[in-house]
């Protein structure tokens, strides 16, 4: 059986090289090898390496290492999976949102400096769609119940508010400090909008926390399972 993560991609080396280190500790959390696919930006894609798979004849478990149920999830990475011809590929949830990953980034705002009273902003890259939408505003709301205030919402990219003026709007409500929590899995252009939008800390990727690849192998895991292999492919 094959384990493919399959991340967004970006042109920038350290994020391309924070995806492969997450791939290194899952695989040395599962003692088994991980390959990695980019639906954008760069290759190798998923349907070249659900190809290979498939020529060898082995079934093949895919983790979205995204965060939401965006586009990308829904409808590029089926589409890679029917253009490989691959029969036998399972296709686990997105990483987020949910308790995991939502105590990872209250981990990161603790370790980054935040404090209770400081206003804290979830910022993601953004999207148009409205159930990745509609997982961010869970993120957010999930995030609220750790920290114990709201938290508001910031984009990086797409979608309003964007980070800059979610951070300005704050700082008209008069908040004391500016905390923004990086709703983004590797550094790249996205982040470095979240490093210079004006607020006073800023979270690092979450792929870089050790939680994501314990959180990626326990989809591996649960996926190679054969009656939760059932139930991701009658829901997929």
């Amino acid at each position: 059986m094959s384990l493919i993560l399959t991340a967004h991609g970006t042109r920038r080396p350290a994020g391309v090289a924070m995806i492969g280190d997450l791939a290194a500790r899952v695989a040395e959390l599962l003692d088994r090898s991980i390959a990695v696919a980019f639906v954008d930006v760069l290759g190798p894609t998923p349907s070249e390496v659900l190809s290979a798979v498939h020529a060898r004849r082995e079934p093949a478990i895919v983790v979205p290492a995204f965060l939401s149920r965006g586009y990308h999830v829904r409808a590029d990475l089926p589409a890679h999976i029917e253009a490989s011809g691959h029969p036998n590929v399972v296709v686990t949830p997105a990483l987020g949102p949910g308790p995991g990953i939502i105590r990872i980034i209250h981990q990161n705002l603790v370790e980054t400096g935040w404090q209770p009273g400081d206003s804290v902003i979830l910022a993601a890259a953004g999207t148009s769609d409205r159930r990745a939408r509609a997982d961010l505003d869970l993120a957010a709301t999930l995030l609220s119940t750790l920290t114990g205030a709201p938290v508001e919402l910031g984009f990086a990219a797409t979608g309003t508010p964007t980070i800059r003026d979610a951070v300005a709007a704050a700082r008209r409500r008069g908040a004391r400090r500016v905390v923004v929590a990086s709703y983004l899995l590797a550094d790249g252009l996205f982040q470095e909008r979240l490093d210079h939008c004006g607020a006073d800390l800023v979270t690092r990727p979450l792929g870089t926390h050790p939680g994501v690849a314990r959180l990626v192998a326990d989809r591996f895991r649960n996926a190679a399972d054969p009656a939760v292999r059932t139930l991701y492919q009658r829901t997929a």
